[in-house]
This record gives structure tokens, sequence and C-alpha cells, in this order.
């Protein structure tokens, strides 16, 4: 018996036009996730894992080259809200780099997982908490919009692997052909930002 495909953020072909908007919604397709995972077993978790490793990739990308340095120009005490935030992304991604190299089957498999969903729940919900709530009230819908199409941007050139000590450009710069890569996402969101600019 199969388990039920978790419906993603964009499966209601929402425009997602607001940038905190759909980072929620991105917080609760990776809370989905999670429980497809723990519910499921074999090829299937295996699969649901990858989707998972992928889609963390991805958002945490997005939010490097979009939202954090918004947030550091926009922010009162920006500097260190995305400190804390790049702390929290490194330990997650260093959790789930571990977790990579472990079969899903292993029995050590769901004791890590368990770590990695806690981690990545508190840091969502510092993110909501201390830079989300304050983008929203630091500018106007059209650079809410603006963001959410960068971050759109951001995703569709995100690796798809987690690169733990890679939370900025110039720590991108070091590691050769994911270089290239960090550079055609900025590349696509300036384009993205631009186009709206």
């Amino acid at each position: 018996m199969s388990t039920p495909r978790t419906p993603q953020a964009g499966d209601d072909r929402s425009q997602d036009t607001d940038v905190v908007s759909l980072l929620m919604r991105r917080h609760g397709d990776i809370r989905n996730l999670f429980d497809e995972v723990e519910a499921s077993s074999g090829a299937e978790r295996r699969a649901a894992f990858r989707h998972l490793v992928r889609l963390l990739a991805v958002h945490e990308t997005a939010e490097e080259e979009v939202v954090h340095p918004f947030s550091r120009r926009a922010l009162t005490g920006g500097e260190q809200v995305v400190e804390d935030r790049l702390a929290e992304e490194r330990a997650a991604k260093e959790t789930l780099a571990a977790l990579d190299d472990i079969d899903t089957d292993d029995p050590k498999f769901m004791p890590q997982l368990l770590k990695l969903r806690k981690d990545v729940q508190e840091h969502a919900r510092a993110e909501e908490r201390y830079e989300f709530s304050h983008i929203r009230r630091s500018t106007d819908v059209t650079n809410l919009a603006a963001m959410a199409k960068a971050v759109k941007a951001a995703e569709a050139m995100a690796p798809t692997r987690p690169h733990p000590g890679v939370e900025s450009g110039a720590a991108n710069l070091a590691l050769g052909p994911v270089a290239a890569l960090m550079d055609r996402t900025k590349d696509a969101v300036r384009k993205a930002m631009n186009e709206d600019g």
C-alpha cells in the first residue's frame, strides 16, 4: 500500500505573491514531508526523504539569497537576526548531511530524523517570529511580491543537496562547481528582482 503524496505549496495554483506567505507555506510543506518520511518505510521512505532533502536545500538557499539580505538591511538588529538564523541553518544542515549517509531502513535513521525535525521546526519558528513578521511590516506589497518572485527563481536554481558551511556567497566561492550553480541562482534572483524594479 502506498502512502499518498503530500500536497505541496503551489499544488492549489495559488499565485504566492507575498514572500512571507510563500515561505510560511514552504514551512508547512516541510512539516508535511517529515510526516510522510516518518509514516512510510522502504522505498517510499527513501523517496520521501529525498524529496525532503531537496525541499530543505532549496528553501534554505532561497532564504539565504533573498530573505536574509533584505533582513540585514531593513530590520532593526537585522544583522544579528540573520546571524542567529544562519547558525540554526548550519546546525540543521550538519544533522541532515550526517543523516544523508544513513540508509532510511537503518535503526539509527529515525532518531536522527527526529533530531533534524526538532532543529528544523525550532529554526522555522524563529524565522517566523524574528524575521518574517518584521519583513511584512518593513515593506510594501510590491516589494513582498518581488521577493516572492525572487524566492521562486532561487528555488528553481538551488542545489538538490545541502552544503553545510555554505550560508553565504563568500563561502560558496570555495566550492568549485557549486559556486557556478550559486552564481546562476544569484543571477536568477537579481533578474527576478530587477524585472519588478
